[in-house]
């Protein structure tokens, strides 16, 4: 099975930044795609941003132009890094992996890392 392990998270004031990463390791698979999730406590869980394979990415509305996801390949890492934060931003952010071994499509999740944007 495939692990993930999240790392970044933490406080920022309004208007700073912060960057989390994502790493999968595990037995041999092939990445489809790797995002982050968000959870905060009054809303349910939504999509952050989403890279696949071919370097297609995806974002939220509220983040557009103030986050940016990238991967490296040779390391299966996701980035995620987040500028001009807002207070709305403050949330569990989760990573996700789709991935296929052996033909068969496969989900993992990591445990979520926390951040926090206040001043």
């Amino acid at each position: 099975q495939v692990q993930l392990v999240e790392s970044g998270g933490g406080l920022a004031q309004p208007g700073g930044s912060l960057r989390l990463s994502c790493a999968a390791s595990g037995s041999i698979f092939s990445i489809h795609a790797m995002g982050w999730y968000r959870q905060d406590p009054e809303k349910a869980r939504e999509l952050v941003a989403r890279i696949d394979n071919g370097g297609s990415t995806n974002y939220a509305d509220s983040v557009k132009g103030r986050f940016t996801i990238s991967r490296d390949n040779a390391k299966n890492t996701v980035y995620l890094q987040m500028n001009s934060l807002k207070s709305e931003d403050t949330a569990v952010y989760i990573c996700n992996v789709q991935y296929s071994y052996f033909g068969r499509w496969h989900e993992a999740w990591g445990q979520g890392t926390q951040v926090t944007v206040s001043s």
